[in-house]
């Protein structure tokens, strides 16, 4: 049983929806475009998600890139305002950069390369994808509860909004 199904009040901690800014994220290549469906897919499957101090979920969110600033629009399910955060992407370029130019070595090497070498890059992608995650739990902290594999699928969700391909 998911943490987020447990008890009545963690049903309610939850996304059922999450929706991506098309103008922010502008098109990208197949794999990118893959990562971002899969990502969201597994994150309404299983997720902790609740605006701190608000436990009336479930939650809609909307997530959108507005300048250097990153957009919460947190929504009940009815589509009613909760609250919207915004962030400062500066903390996670480094991160998103790192993470898309592994990716890049990842998607060419299933290609072509050695399962050994396919193994050895997944593995850095996965660390670096853990780093960002992590960064993400810290920053949302005082904001937004969410566990470490809710904060895995944004992430890769980030990354899809920030790269404009």
């Amino acid at each position: 049983m998911s943490p987020a199904k447990a008890t009545p009040a963690a049903s309610k901690q939850r996304l059922v929806s999450v929706t991506l800014d098309e103008a922010s994220i502008g098109r990208s290549n197949e794999d990118v475009e893959h990562e971002r469906q899969v990502a969201i897919y597994d994150l309404l499957e299983m997720n902790i998600f609740a605006p701190v101090g608000h436990d009336d979920g479930p939650y809609a969110l909307h997530l959108s890139v507005n300048g250097n600033r990153l957009v919460f629009d947190i929504r009940l399910q009815d589509g009613s305002p909760v609250v919207a955060h915004l962030f400062s992407l500066s903390p996670l370029r480094r991160i998103v950069k790192d993470y898309y130019m592994i990716c890049d070595s990842y998607y060419q090497a299933i290609r072509t390369a050695t399962p050994d070498k396919i193994e050895a890059i997944d593995m850095g992608r996965r660390g670096i994808h853990n780093e960002g995650s992590e960064i993400l739990v810290e920053r949302l902290k005082d904001k937004v509860i969410i566990d470490l594999d809710t904060a895995r699928r944004l992430f890769t969700l980030i990354c899809v909004l920030h790269w404009k391909g």
